[in-house]
């Protein structure tokens, strides 16, 4: 993952709204954040992750002053990384259509077992937005199902139904093991 320029980095005397402890609080959030969105948002996007977590980032520190005072921020960027990853394909949509190519392999430096995100790659999109929410962002399932604009029932629902085909798809059968 490619690390941000800190906010410290930030020259404050180019917005006199910026103080020390506004980039204090910022840099923090991000330290304390970064990696849990970046596992999240890997599952999401792939290898787009990186780019897309940068940029929503990069949108929260523009909006900061008033995103402090969210309880989440952390929903806030992943939200806005989402958007940006639906926006993407959107715009891909129409190039995708006449040239088939596959998605590019995660390298082996992934925070996460690539047979486990190969497992959740191939889970609906929006199975994977709540699992990702919810398993490897933590997010409660009301939480997660407001940033998705579903209710409750159906996040648990997809829940439920997500960690049943991964159970299914990566359980070893016993003549498998070892």
């Amino acid at each position: 993952m490619v690390d941000l320029v800190a906010p410290d980095e930030v020259n404050a005397a180019v917005d006199p709204y910026v103080d020390g402890t506004m980039v204090d609080d910022f840099e923090t959030f991000y330290r304390q954040s970064k990696d849990r969105c970046y596992r999240a948002l890997l599952v999401l996007a792939g290898n787009e992750a990186d780019d897309l977590l940068a940029e929503a980032y990069a949108r929260a520190w523009g909006r900061w002053s008033s995103l402090a005072d969210h309880p989440r921020p952390e929903a806030w960027v992943m939200r806005t990384a989402m958007n940006l990853h639906r926006d993407r394909r959107r715009r891909e949509r129409l190039a995708r259509r006449f040239r088939r190519r596959p998605d590019p392999v995660p390298g082996p430096e992934l925070p996460i077992d690539p047979t486990v995100l190969a497992a959740l790659r191939r889970l609906p999109e929006r199975q994977r937005h709540v699992v990702a929410l919810r398993i490897l962002l933590d997010l409660d399932t009301t939480e997660a199902a407001e940033l998705l604009g579903i209710s409750p029932a159906t996040a648990r629902v997809h829940l439920h139904r997500a960690l049943g085909a991964l159970r299914r798809t990566l359980t070893l059968e016993p003549e498998d093991l070892p």
